[in-house]
């Protein structure tokens, strides 16, 4: 089971919309893509849609992270 998903596991989607990956039905919507454009190498959460059918996989992105690189002069 998928429960992060990257832009580039997305596809590098440029529009909103409602998307079929391998893991189900993606819904990702313009703010999403915002936070991608701003920040490529963010992984957001997938979250379960509440109000899909319990057998369908739909789902929307949640949480994001932006993955941090140390500084060189740091451990």
């Amino acid at each position: 089971m998928v429960d992060k998903v990257t832009w580039q596991k997305a596809g590098r989607v440029t529009e909103p919309g409602r998307y079929m990956f391998r893991f189900g039905w993606l819904t990702v919507t313009a703010d999403d893509l915002k936070v991608w454009q701003q920040f490529p190498e963010a992984v957001f959460t997938l979250v379960k849609k509440p109000d899909a059918d319990p057998d369908s996989a739909e789902y929307h992105l949640g949480l994001f992270e932006i993955p941090t690189t140390p500084q060189p002069d740091q451990p």
